[in-house]
């Protein structure tokens, strides 16, 4: 009888019928990927058909058909499951006709009437439409977003919306997943993106803290240092510089109780002048949105206590 190597390649129908090792007769595991032999380490069998869902998706200006619908997610007040009916083509492509039209007509009419079953599926909606607007103008990652996303729905939960509108709620679920991820995000930059003013941005906010009890960490000027650096164009010398200077000035525990963008512009403004790099005081400021005195007064502190 031949003997097997363990250069032949076996089938599924080995794996399959065989308990054992076909080199050595030892005990044969099957992991998510291949069968190897545990005495041996003869592979067996590998890449396994993959009988789960394949939760690959396409782009829609890319022509590949595709296998399944995108994944579910929080951003969407039906979890991503939401239906949509075409207008002149099927499915191949085919033109329908003006009966068949006029059917999905009514057909979209009479499902845009169902989509939300009550007020408050309606307010979700409305408020996950907002998270995703303001987190799309701040630039924040998809995960922060989804966090946003997420906190509006736990706020939605805990009755937090009754008295105040969507939009300020909206607005301070995607600051706290900023403060909740420890993003560098003023609450200036989130109020000129919402639909309200700041103030009621910040007491939707001082809500969310309080109510649902938010894990936010405290934030330094260290936090703001690349933010500021980059939007002022600053080599990576000055950049460097400004995190040591931001890093030893949280050791000397001068800033407590001050504004942690103001302190950071500081920094980035003592570090570009240390290393003769042009950069007005007026033009950190605009950055860090403080005044230049407020620049000033953290800039002599940085001198008299830190350097």
């Amino acid at each position: 009888m031949a003997t097997r190597h363990s250069s032949e390649r076996y089938t599924s129908d080995d794996v399959s019928t065989d308990t054992a090792c076909p080199e050595c007769g030892g005990t044969v595991r099957t992991n998510a990927s291949e069968t190897v032999c545990e005495d041996c380490g003869l592979v067996v069998a590998d890449q396994q058909i993959d009988h789960g869902p394949e939760w690959r998706f396409f782009d829609d200006d890319e022509t590949t058909p595709t296998r399944t619908g995108g994944p579910l997610t929080v951003a969407r007040h039906d979890r991503g499951l939401s239906t949509e009916i075409g207008h002149k083509t099927d499915a191949h492509g085919t033109e329908l006709t003006g009966r068949k039209r006029t059917q999905l007509a009514r057909l979209r009419r009479e499902q845009a009437r169902g989509r939300f079953q009550s007020k408050a599926e309606r307010n979700l909606a409305h408020g996950l439409t907002e998270v995703r607007r303001v987190a799309s103008g701040l630039g924040v990652a998809d995960s922060i977003r989804d966090q946003a996303c997420q906190l509006f729905r736990s706020a939605q939960n805990a009755d937090l919306l009754r008295g105040r509108s969507i939009e300020s709620m909206a607005a301070a679920s995607v600051f706290g997943a900023c403060r909740c991820a420890g993003a560098s995000r003023l609450l200036a930059e989130v109020g000129e993106l919402a639909r309200v003013d700041t103030a009621r941005v910040e007491n939707a906010y001082g809500i969310l803290n309080t109510e649902l009890g938010l894990p936010a960490p405290p934030t330094t000027p260290r936090q703001f240092v690349p933010r500021i650096a980059t939007e002022l164009d600053c080599p990576d010398r000055v950049r460097r510089r400004a995190h040591t200077l931001a890093e030893q000035a949280i050791e000397a525990n001068v800033t407590a109780g001050v504004h942690p963008a103001a302190f950071a512009a500081a920094c980035v403004y003592t570090a570009a002048h240390e290393h003769c790099h042009s950069l007005t005081q007026a033009a950190v400021a605009a950055a860090a949105n403080v005044t230049t005195a407020t620049i000033r007064v953290h800039r002599e502190t940085l001198t008299e206590q830190v350097v």
